[in-house]
């Protein structure tokens, strides 16, 4: 619900990179978080996967100035650019990462998860790909997104009161509990030169995320198939909102570095 995904932890510590404000080793360690290892494979320039730091530097020298993030589903491709074979890899991942600059570039991220439950070994291979050099699809700006969002709250909060959460079971309670003690820990969000703007818009777009994921999990009030479907509907333009507002904070630094060249 508050997880942050990978393709926002590439866009915001490799724009942090780019901008010179933090060190290669530190952001290849940010977006790793938890993960085991990542690799970039497919890069222009290199015979095969190799690892962040060398990646984003060979992004660097390649002209690549900032990064956008694109969390597209079926029939939102949000942040996408084409062309329909990226579209398609990106929108099979639910996310991916598009260059800014002199190359038009995308990464889509492939997990491979091994292991025993409990003790699961992640890695992530980056496929870097050609894309379009066009504008990416529904991405608002960052004063659009904060004033969509203050609605979508009101939307979501509402829908999740009426829910019987107390009489739905476990399931849910502990599922209303967990995200207000997520909610309440302080977290870093994004990272070094992005506006304090996007990091509050980034924080509301996820616990309005989270409030959504709650509310349309099928516990509750709703008892019915037709009722769970009706709420699933209702919602869905809320999930939509808090989507395209995450796309915007992550987006925020190289929306700002565009307007300061223009």
């Amino acid at each position: 619900m508050l997880d942050e995904p990978r393709s926002g932890r590439l866009t915001a510590w490799g724009n942090a990179l780019f901008a010179g404000l933090a060190a290669p080793d530190d952001v290849a360690q940010q977006i790793v978080a938890t993960d085991a290892l990542h690799r970039i494979a497919e890069l222009p320039g290199e015979d095969g996967p190799v690892g962040l730091t060398l990646g984003l530097g060979r992004l660097r020298a390649l002209g690549v100035t900032g990064l956008r993030l694109a969390l597209p589903v079926a029939g939102h491709p949000l942040g996408l650019s084409g062309p329909p074979e990226f579209n398609a890899r990106a929108l099979a991942a639910g996310q991916a990462v598009l260059t800014v600059g002199d190359a038009a570039l995308g990464l889509v991220p492939e997990v491979h998860e091994a292991g025993p439950a409990g003790d699961v070994h992640v890695e992530v291979v980056w496929r870097c790909l050609p894309v379009r050099d066009a504008p990416p699809a529904d991405v608002p700006s960052l004063g659009e997104a904060e004033r969509e969002l203050a609605e979508a709250l009101r939307d979501a909060t509402e829908a999740l009161a009426r829910l019987d959460v107390a009489g739905a079971g476990p399931a849910a309670q502990a599922a209303l509990e967990a995200y207000r003690a997520r909610a309440a820990r302080g977290r870093e969000v994004l990272a070094p030169g992005y506006p304090p703007r996007a990091v509050r818009v980034l924080e509301l777009a996820q616990r309005v995320a989270a409030l959504v994921e709650i509310a349309a999990d099928g516990q509750g009030a709703a008892v019915s198939a037709s009722q769970i479907a009706a709420r699933a509907e209702l919602l869905r333009p809320v999930e939509r909102t808090a989507r395209r507002a995450q796309v915007a904070a992550y987006n925020a630094y190289v929306e700002e570095a565009e307007r300061r060249r223009s």
